[in-house]
């Protein structure tokens, strides 16, 4: 399921993201029982327990005590409250990153934090990249990095490329992990299961596999990676594979940053 960010009004939207609602949006009287803020609060932390198709105007009244027509006053629809989740959810990434040591350093925190962001909101990792939400939290986690990178020396056209190549690999990464946990809550199967499994399938469908890809039998054979029995196997294995990719992705950057020096 992919969700592209932007789809309602722009003019609405970002008023609502940059808190800079229009004067006729203004109404006299009592304070508003509820806020687009409380909304999207609301919002996140149904999509966090129950995932992104759980996702309504209605359900997210329940949760608030209101009926969806409610909400309307606030929020135009479901469009705007996506875009509204999604930049109040980066307002968690406020930590700093000060490159004292070097901007290498720097990057890893910015990368972990990012990590683990996306474990606690997978829902997050389906909304689209392609259509940012353009709202301030987003542009403040976009902004760190450029930061943290503008220091190395890299030119303007590289930077922004190394930027984007950040943001993929540990998307990339938590997707994983994401995909991981649903695929054995939609089907009532552990990942471990599955592959034990198929791997006893495949033996007798396929007897000369090790023939056929011997490098790939014998990289696993020689993989030494220290895994947790207790812990599902195919999020150690993804944690692992950010952790090293994250080391190969900046010696890669700094190879580049001593190239342009």
């Amino acid at each position: 399921m992919v969700v592209f960010a932007g789809q309602g009004d722009a003019r609405r939207s970002l008023s609502l993201l940059w808190g800079t609602e229009p004067a006729e949006q203004t109404r006299p009287g009592p304070k508003p029982a509820l806020t687009a803020e409380t909304i999207a609060a609301a919002a996140i932390e149904l999509a966090d327990e129950k995932g992104m198709a759980a996702l309504s105007m209605r359900a997210v009244g329940e949760r608030l005590g209101r009926t969806a027509m409610a909400l309307y006053t606030y929020v135009p629809g479901k469009s705007e409250l996506i875009d509204l989740m999604y930049d109040r959810a980066h307002a968690e990434l406020s930590g700093d990153y000060p490159a004292d040591d070097g901007w290498r350093g720097a990057v890893t925190a910015w990368a972990e934090d990012l990590w683990r962001f996306y474990q606690r909101h997978p829902w997050l990792l389906q909304v689209s990249q392609v259509r940012p939400v353009q709202g301030p939290h987003e542009f403040a986690v976009l902004e760190k990095l450029l930061t943290i990178l503008d220091t190395s020396g890299l030119s303007a056209a590289v930077l922004r490329r190394v930027v984007g190549t950040l943001f993929h690999f540990v998307r990339g990464a938590a997707q994983t992990v994401a995909e991981a946990r649903l695929a054995a809550r939609s089907t009532g199967v552990s990942n471990d299961d599955w592959w034990h499994s198929r791997a006893a399938v495949m033996a007798e469908v396929v007897p000369d596999f090790a023939e056929r890809f011997p490098t790939l039998v014998r990289l696993g054979r020689d993989d030494t990676f220290q895994l947790d029995p207790g812990r599902p196997y195919l999020e150690q294995q993804a944690e692992e594979t950010f952790a090293v990719g994250l080391t190969v992705l900046l010696d890669g950057i700094e190879s580049a940053v001593a190239r342009s020096s």
